[in-house]
Formats: structure tokens, C-alpha cells, sequence
């Protein structure tokens, strides 16, 4: 497992952005530490996101070119390749899994930086938070989960809750200011994991992934899938992710 922890790190804020970081009362993340064995491994898409969905979205994090974003379907039309729901970035750009034969790096006219790979990139969040406002009656009310291994704040104070493969800060506030942090500066990540108070709907992303994954309603699902704002395929929930 991946793990940021620097040895001079800042103080834990007691607001991320505009979120509370809650240091009592973990009992709103309950719901996704006391999942049944089996449901939601480590390394699938109810893993990284939640169990118990009707419908789950892979939302592609993009590649950019000049500083613009490029979807993966644009790389793979270039290489005359068709994606798929589950393709990995390296197979879409045609490099090895660790990108050893990236010195020729990019693709002129199509692409010249990777996906942004960690939780879900700002213009990424930006797009999916008016759709998934929709589909939720609490958006004023959401909570949020952020890995406590990132490196630049110290949470090791800071109680957290289990996830498959992490180890969660519990953080509150609106779903309006999921983007916040970015107001820390620009390089604050995001919070890995977002839920409302009524839970209609889980997003999940994670610091290894160029992905973010949402469960929620076959209606939520449908209208992710359908934004032109987002690159968004069907999934699984025990598919792997990438």
C-alpha cells in the first residue's frame, strides 16, 4: 500500500477546505466498515466505492494535451483502438502496465500528460456534483472520507475508519464543497470517498487509481453515463479497477 507520510508534515486542520474534519462520532461511516465478507474487496469497483448499489459508473479521470482535457476514447481512436468499460489507461495509450516505454511519451497532437492518477481530479468533481445533487435529498448534509496517508497534514491524531485497503479521516459538510480543499492549495487532494446523509448514492476514488467510481440509482447511473461533461462507462461491482 502506497503511504505519503512525509516526516515534517502540518498540524491537522480542523476544517479540509470548508469540510469539517470530525474528530468523535466516526457512526455516519458505520455503513461502510460493517460490510459482509466478500462484498466490497479490496481492489474491485464496491470496493473503492460501496456495496448494495442497483448500478455502478467507472468515471475516466482525462489525459490532457496543452493543458486541455482528452478523453481516453480520443487517445484510442488515434491508435485505431476501440475502449472498453474496463480498459486500463496503459493499454489505451499503448505503454507497459508501469509505463517503462513512456520515454516516448505522449502522442503529438493527442495527448502529452497522463490521467490524474488519485481521487477525483477538481473539473472532474465539478462536472459530477450538480448530477449527483439530483439524486439525492440531502446534498446540504453529505459526508466524505479522506485516506489519512496523504502527506502533507498529519492525521495521525485524527481517529479514522476502515476501508479495504485504507484507513479513512471522517469529514462533513455540503456536497457543494467537495472541491473545497483545492482553497488549501492546489494541490490538496480530495476527499477519496463522498456519500449523503441518505445515502442514495457512493463515490469512491483512491490514490492508485486514474478512475473515480460512483454507485447509486440505475437513474443516477444513466444520467453519469450521459453527461457530456464526464467519460463514463458501465461496471460492475466486483469488477477490478484501474
Amino acid at each position: 500500500m502506497d503511504d505519503y507520510r512525509l516526516v515534517d508534515r502540518e498540524p491537522a486542520p480542523a476544517r479540509y477546505g470548508r469540510l469539517e474534519v470530525r474528530t468523535a462520532d466516526l457512526g455516519p461511516a458505520d455503513w461502510l466498515t460493517e460490510r459482509a465478507p466478500g462484498h466490497g474487496d479490496f481492489g474491485t469497483v464496491a470496493g473503492v466505492a460501496a456495496p448494495g448499489f442497483a448500478a455502478y459508473a467507472r468515471v475516466l479521470h482525462p489525459a490532457a494535451l496543452d493543458e486541455r482535457p482528452v478523453r481516453w476514447a480520443a487517445v484510442a481512436a488515434a491508435r485505431g483502438l476501440g475502449t472498453r468499460p474496463g480498459a486500463d489507461w496503459h493499454e489505451v495509450a499503448g505503454l507497459d502496465r508501469d509505463y517503462h516505454n513512456a520515454c516516448a511519451y505522449g502522442l503529438p497532437g493527442v495527448w502529452d500528460e497522463h490521467p490524474a492518477e488519485g481521487p477525483t481530479p477538481p473539473a472532474v468533481a465539478q462536472a459530477l456534483i450538480p448530477v449527483l445533487a439530483r439524486h439525492t435529498r440531502t446534498p446540504e448534509r453529505c459526508w466524505f472520507g479522506l485516506w489519512n496517508g496523504y502527506g502533507r497534514w498529519d492525521f495521525d491524531g485524527i481517529p479514522s475508519f476502515p476501508t479495504p485497503g485504507r484507513d479513512e479521516v471522517l469529514l462533513a459538510g455540503p456536497l457543494a464543497e467537495a472541491v473545497s480543499p483545492v482553497s488549501l492549495n492546489e494541490f490538496a487532494e480530495l476527499p477519496d470517498l463522498w456519500w449523503p446523509q441518505d445515502r442514495a448514492w457512493c463515490l469512491g476514488g483512491d490514490v492508485d487509481l486514474v478512475s473515480t467510481y460512483v454507485g447509486g440509482s440505475p437513474a443516477l447511473i444513466a444520467e453519469l453515463l450521459a453527461a457530456p461533461e464526464l467519460e463514463a462507462h458501465p461496471v460492475s461491482p466486483g469488477d477490478k479497477v484501474g
